[in-house]
């Protein structure tokens, strides 16, 4: 049986409200001189006759592979950084997805829209949080850019970072007083993504930021069940450690969801059985029974976490 969080993942993307929501997602790389060459190779073997759409690719794919002088070149050749590229991206977007910083000042000294959106919603700066530029996170917000601008589904730059786990990313744009409560189209805020895939730290940093504990997100659901039902991707000595966060800071243990079911009845169901001592360590009732009647024990298929839950005491 696969997470709860994995499954409401996968249900929103065959739905089609999640998907390209990372889309910017691409691996840290410097300059790549190969790769330079290459677009220079195509610029010198087509400059005489360039139309302003081959101008307009070939500054997105310089600008994503840090090519700095190939860029100004094309810049003085009549390129400009309001092109975009087939998903609506401006060079910008690619240069900060990418973290080439000098780029990035490079195309905001020329006048580059700092929060220009490619089809999808997506900024630079979620371009850059979702990937961990930090450098390029903190000039663009330097210089401007609106940290509360979400992509697809609603998704802000901050709940980008907390899906992937960028601790220093969600750093500076709590400290730029970004919205931690802001609410995506599925009903999650970052607390829930953080929380679900295992990432303390950041979900103490929203703590901290003062997103409160006993929220209900999608459903009626709290950042403890979502923990407590915790991702596929996410260890369990994780999931551990941000059950016990939630735990201490004074999150509800038996409050229910709307089906009447509590962080204990969701770990039992989904076989987490470490979870499951850690709940019933901490006082949750095991007694309880969800709107069908049913109790944690009902719900799980797992023999040994069956067992502990009729062991009592």
């Amino acid at each position: 049986m696969i997470g709860l969080f994995h499954h409401a993942l996968f249900t929103a993307c065959a739905a089609g409200t999640l998907i390209g929501i990372f889309a910017f997602a691409i691996p840290a790389r410097a300059a790549e001189p190969q790769a330079c060459r290459e677009i220079e190779r195509r610029y010198e073997l087509t400059k005489a006759d360039i139309t302003s759409v081959q101008m307009s690719l070939l500054l997105a794919a310089a600008a994503g592979r840090g090519c700095e002088p190939l860029a100004r070149a094309l810049l003085a050749a009549g390129a400009t950084l309001e092109s975009r590229d087939r998903l609506g991206a401006m060079p910008l977007a690619h240069a900060a997805a990418a973290g080439h910083l000098a780029l990035v000042d490079l195309f905001l000294e020329r006048g580059a829209p700092i929060d220009a959106r490619n089809l999808a919603g997506s900024t630079a700066l979620y371009a850059a949080a979702e990937n961990d530029r930090v450098a390029v996170v903190r000039r663009l917000l330097e210089k401007g850019a609106d940290p509360n601008l979400p992509g697809r589904s609603g998704v802000t730059p901050l709940a980008a970072a907390s899906f992937k786990g960028n601790e220093q990313t969600a750093v500076e744009l709590i400290a730029r007083g970004v919205d931690v409560n802001a609410r995506d189209s599925t009903g999650k805020a970052p607390i829930v993504y953080a929380a679900s895939l295992g990432f303390t730290n950041i979900v103490r940093r929203l703590l901290d930021a003062g997103v409160d504990v006993n929220v209900r997100y999608g459903n009626d659901l709290t950042a403890l069940m979502w923990a407590s039902g915790y991702a596929d991707g996410a260890g369990v000595l994780d999931a551990v450690a941000v059950v016990t966060l939630l735990l201490d800071r004074g999150a509800a243990i038996d409050s229910a969801d709307d089906r009447g079911r509590t962080a204990l009845m969701t770990a039992a169901e989904l076989g987490h059985g470490t979870i499951v001592e850690l709940l019933l360590a901490r006082g949750a009732d095991r007694a309880r029974a969800d709107k069908q009647g049913k109790t944690a024990r009902d719900l799980t298929t797992d023999a040994a976490v069956r067992a502990r839950l009729a062991a009592g005491g």
